[in-house]
């Protein structure tokens, strides 16, 4: 059973990648506009790491969108 905070990240992921995808960016072109590597992006969208509140932050402003759209779980 995966607990919550795993269920969060992983939602988070999933967004990121609906909401790149959405406008039409890659991987790489996410990582320019927010100042990220693309195999970190890689890593968000699969839920493999726990992106802070800052890059979140950053992802979200390259997105053209508040935090909250990212996190509405």
């Amino acid at each position: 059973m995966v607990n919550l905070n795993k269920q969060f990240i992983i939602f988070i992921g999933k967004k990121i990648r609906e909401e790149r995808e959405k406008i039409g960016i890659s991987q790489e072109d996410l990582g320019k506009l927010a100042k990220c590597h693309r195999t970190y992006v890689g890593m968000v969208e699969r839920g493999e790491k726990n992106i802070t509140i800052f890059n979140l932050r950053k992802f979200a402003t390259a997105l053209k969108l508040q935090v909250k759209d990212l996190v509405d779980f």
